[in-house]
């Protein structure tokens, strides 16, 4: 079992996604994570995943796109990390990526699909890394970033809009 890093692991930026997460096995818990998107997504309606709560705020589809964004870069440098990549791994601008990709054409079907097979990945990669590797520690924009870590924000970054969905767009997320 892979334990919750500590403050000297990552950026204070990404305590407030680390402190979402529960106790209990990481990997288990992305499965358990990938199971209510997937759920979410096949119970949705096309009209349901273009909502936006508000006039300039992401749809549905957007924000689940913004996970995948958010899941493709994490991952990356997780996996730099653990394989003792000590480069600084640059940040991202999430809005840039947002306006430059069409996620509210894609169908319901895709998406989840596409969400799936992303997380999916994750998953497979996390389930190989050695009690060495998910200690080793490198640096993303500027601040000390273990792979554990990263793991550990991933988790709480889909809790924290997992929620948004659940109280702002009023999605029935369980």
């Amino acid at each position: 079992m892979v334990e919750k890093p500590t403050t000297e692991e990552y950026a204070a930026y990404y305590e407030r996604y680390i402190q979402l997460v529960p106790e209990g096995n990481i990997i288990e818990l992305m499965e358990h994570q990938s199971n209510i998107v997937q759920t979410l997504l096949s119970t949705m309606t096309e009209e349901q995943a273009n909502y936006r709560y508000a006039e300039g705020k992401w749809s549905v589809k957007e924000v689940i796109g913004h996970l995948m964004d958010n899941e493709r870069i994490m991952s990356s440098r997780l996996l730099r990390i653990a394989r003792g990549d000590k480069a600084n791994h640059p940040g991202y601008d999430q809005d840039v990526l947002m306006q430059n990709h069409p996620f509210d054409a894609y169908t319901v079907a895709d998406l989840n699909e596409e969400y799936t097979v992303t997380r999916r990945s994750t998953i497979l990669m996390l389930r190989r890394l050695t009690p060495e590797a998910w200690l080793c520690k490198g640096i993303v924009s500027d601040n000390p970033a273990s792979a554990r870590s990263i793991a550990y924000v991933l988790v709480g970054h889909e809790l924290h809009h997992l929620s948004v969905l659940r109280n702002r767009y009023a999605v029935n997320v369980k």
